[in-house]
Parts: C-alpha cells; sequence; structure tokens
C-alpha cells in the first residue's frame, strides 16, 4: 500500500484503537481524514505492513489504521451562457 500513498494524500482512520506498541490511547479520530505528510518506509513493529505514516499527530503511524480516500474529481463551474447580440433596426 505504501506505493500508492504520498505525501498530500488523504486517508481515512479506519482503527484508532490503543498504540499496539506501548498500549497508551492514541489521539487519532476513527473516521476523521488526515493529510499525509511523509511515508516512511520503515516496517511497523506489528508485522501488518511496510511503512509509517506521519499524517500531522504525534509521529508517525502504521499505515494498517488508514484507507486511501480516492482523490476528489475537478468540479464544474457553471459558465456564463452567450447572448445573441442585439441589433438595432434602421
Amino acid at each position: 500500500m505504501s506505493d500508492a500513498i504520498g505525501p498530500g494524500d488523504l486517508v481515512l482512520c479506519v482503527n484508532a484503537a490503543p498504540n499496539h506498541v506501548t498500549g497508551w490511547p492514541v489521539p487519532l479520530q476513527a473516521g476523521e481524514t488526515y493529510v499525509v505528510f511523509a511515508v516512511m518506509e520503515f516496517a511497523c513493529p506489528c508485522g501488518r505492513s511496510d511503512a509509517l505514516l506521519d499524517v500531522g499527530v504525534d509521529f508517525a503511524w502504521c499505515q494498517s489504521r488508514f484507507r486511501l480516500l480516492p482523490k476528489p474529481k475537478a468540479e464544474k463551474k457553471p459558465r456564463a451562457a452567450s447572448k445573441p447580440k442585439e441589433t438595432e433596426k434602421v
């Protein structure tokens, strides 16, 4: 999954369980989206992922806590309709 995720991507937190190494509660919120600042190619001690994600909360988190969200599509802006030119009758 680390190949698909890069800096600037949006990820959804799907697992806000306590830290699996220390057992301490985590400041992440399940269902919240976070922006990835960096992807660190270190194997997580849990063995479930090959990278840690820096999302700006504490230090780095196992990528198995997140799911990659699709990139937002460009929004269509309404265009002004062209008006027919009015001509003066002579």
